[in-house]
């Protein structure tokens, strides 16, 4: 999907809501159980409600991952029933791959030509050969880590140098040298408020990806204060608020309300067109 597609799609749906499916078999719903592949099922149920009200979905990897073998065949089947029941939508690998380049070059064959991604969470601590392998797919995108929501962000990402640089705006300088803002775009977590205005202080039209909001508390008014640009410029991730408001036979479509309810919030924050 190209930058431009993207914007069209925001505009079209007055959303730039993106759906985490951290699915986690110890809380779908327990009917769910009994079918051959219980993560599949919940994930196609979710998608099927969510998708007129969102533009993107990020699988996380440790969810499925955990399930070992199985684990990968659900992941494989939701990106093949995302790819052809709804390719409008923005595919996230949230995997934080990134390590020496040969191998990078690996993860990035898996996810962008087997797997038929569109993006992939990559780590930027290794530097540029760890970063740059991603880089070599047309259409695709790197989400380099930047300043993440956990509360463990402030232990290196905040830290400053001699210049009084803080590591997080290194990141995303130094980045700007191998990617633009066709294939590049920054995790920056909701949780992190007015440093959203120090971020678009250095990368005023790239893409943020905005985990944080909802269950972890982080405010969509502020992003949007702080972070938002003419073209919008944000992609807001909710994953556990909307996935797992309802444990019931009626998930699913809770689950819809719920991002019906957050898409119809994004709506009075877009820019006007």
């Amino acid at each position: 999907m190209t930058r431009q597609e993207l914007i069209q799609q925001i505009f079209k749906k007055k959303s730039f809501l993106c759906v985490g499916l951290d699915t986690d078999l110890k809380k779908i719903p327990q009917h769910l159980l009994s079918c051959e592949d219980p993560i599949f099922e919940f994930n196609k149920a979710i998608i099927d409600a969510t998708a007129p009200y969102c533009i993107a979905y990020k699988p996380n990897l440790a969810f499925y991952e955990s399930n070992g073998v199985k684990g990968w065949i659900s992941f494989e089947k939701t990106i093949k029933y995302l790819n052809e029941h709804y390719p409008e939508h923005f595919i996230i690998a949230d995997a934080k791959r990134g390590d020496i380049g040969n191998t990078s070059a690996m993860y990035a064959r898996t996810f962008f030509e087997e797997m038929q991604l569109d993006s992939l969470t990559v780590a930027p601590y290794m530097g540029e050969d760890s970063v740059t392998p991603f880089l070599q797919y047309a259409g695709k995108w790197v989400i380099l880590l930047a300043l993440t929501s956990n509360k463990g962000s402030a232990d290196f990402q905040l830290t400053t140098d001699k210049e009084n640089e803080r590591l997080f705006e290194k990141v995303l300088r130094k980045s700007q040298e191998w990617g633009n803002i066709d294939n590049m775009m920054y995790v920056v977590g909701a949780t992190q408020g007015k440093l959203f205005a120090d971020i678009r202080k250095i990368v005023p039209h790239h893409f943020l990806l905005v985990p944080g909001v909802g269950a972890q508390g982080g405010s969509l008014e502020e992003v949007c204060r702080y972070g938002m640009t003419e073209e919008c410029g944000l992609i807001v991730n909710s994953s556990r608020a909307i996935i797992y408001a309802d444990s019931s036979e009626n998930f699913a479509t809770t689950a819809g309300a719920k991002a019906k309810e957050v898409q119809e919030q994004m709506a009075m924050l877009l820019p006007k067109q």
